[in-house]
């Protein structure tokens, strides 16, 4: 085998690569998601001729904001694996890794001023306390998005290193008979499972995105069962409070049992490829994943945040403004996208990051156990 020769500059410039790769991310995150630019501003005037323009500005506005991220990531690559090989790409995963602290307090703040506006508005505080926490959860949006963008770029990175650490687990049980000369995408079996892999991301967002769809449509099926059957708890001041526990069972119980079936596909399709195609099939497949669900992440958790902005940014308006603020049909059309948008940037879009790493990670545990099978043919010998 070669042997790379590695000197520290090296590392420290492929970790450094890593550190501005994800310092670029998100600056381009930045500019695609919060209120202080065109983009957003963009958007929220879309809403004037109602949700429809609103949902198409929006998914292009994340398709768009995947552009320079996906270049960024592709040069971050390129030139660590150059300077280090492989291990130069788990080093610029380390890069991206380096600002964590930072990363997850960023995640952090825009969750904690969402419910602080909850808890002003169910306490009934002055409106002008809402307000505040409006513009603090604006903010909060933005940074949750940076937050994603570091995290996905991360997870890019880590992925291609196991996937590199299964190539090479695979050449050395096999004594170089399979993967000598690396993966030869061009092998019937490795294209089709490429183009299968790169399906699974859209299958996960599917069935993500329905469970939310799901479990929203009960919970608001049991509000209106309670206003039926209880009217007084519509009155300014009731008597008798709702009852929220039923609310809190649907969304817990829904959380956990609605995430079976994804969580088994992303499992089960590594294990099953490779059992039965063998392992130039489950290559494929973790390239097709990776490439997809970057790029699918990027833009879906860039469209939610940039939806979520627009109608903060429209509510800040006044009623005389062009927008004309809160409670218009421009802002009932703002609504409507960040409804969309929450599956988008909170569920959807974050977990594709575990589709990437899990897949590839089982891959490479049972990497032995592939190769086991018909030396690495599968039980249908495909290869």
């Amino acid at each position: 085998d070669d042997i790379l020769h590695l000197s520290p500059l090296k590392a420290t410039i492929c970790v450094a690569m890593g550190a501005v790769g994800g310092l670029v991310i998100g600056l381009i995150t930045e500019y695609y998601t919060s209120h202080s630019y065109q983009p957003v501003r963009e958007l929220a005037g879309s809403c004037k001729t109602g949700a429809a323009t609103n949902m198409i500005y929006g998914i292009a506005l994340g398709f768009k904001s995947a552009i320079i991220p996906v270049l960024v990531l592709a040069i971050v690559i390129y030139f660590s694996f150059a300077t280090c090989d492989m291990y130069g790409v788990a080093l610029a995963a380390i890069g991206f890794l380096s600002n964590l602290t930072t990363g997850l307090t960023i995640d952090v703040y825009g969750p904690v001023c969402d419910n602080a506006g909850g808890i002003a508005e169910m306490a009934e505080l002055h409106p002008s306390v809402r307000e505040k926490t409006d513009a603090l959860d604006a903010a909060g949006n933005t940074t949750a998005a940076i937050g994603k963008g570091f995290a996905i770029g991360s997870a890019a990175l880590v992925s291609l290193a196991l996937f590199g650490a299964f190539v090479t687990r695979i050449r050395h049980s096999s004594n170089n008979t399979l993967f000598a000369d690396g993966v030869n995408m061009l092998e019937p079996v490795t294209f089709a499972f490429l183009i299968i892999g790169g399906m699974i991301p859209f299958a996960f967002a599917a069935l993500t995105m329905k469970s939310v769809g799901t479990a929203a449509m009960e919970m608001v099926l049991e509000v209106q069962r309670q206003f039926d059957e209880k009217p007084h708890l519509l009155d300014e001041n009731p008597t008798e409070r709702p009852d929220y526990d039923a609310c809190i069972a649907i969304s817990t119980q829904a959380s956990l049992k609605e995430m079976v079936p994804p969580g088994a596909m992303v499992i089960f399709t590594p294990l099953l490829t490779g059992i039965f195609f063998g392992v130039t099939a489950v290559s494929g497949l973790l390239v097709g994943a990776l490439v997809a669900a970057v790029q699918l992440a990027i833009s879906m958790s860039n469209s939610g945040g940039a939806w979520d902005n627009a109608k903060k940014y429209i509510e800040k308006q006044s009623p005389d403004s062009e927008l004309k603020g809160k409670g218009s049909d421009i802002h009932k059309a703002a609504v409507v996208g960040d409804t969309v948008g929450d599956p988008f940037k909170d569920t959807s879009g974050p977990a594709l990051n575990i589709v990437m790493k899990l897949m590839a990670v089982l891959s490479l545990v049972f990497a032995d156990t592939f190769y086991a099978i018909n030396s690495g043919k599968g039980v249908f010998k495909m290869a």
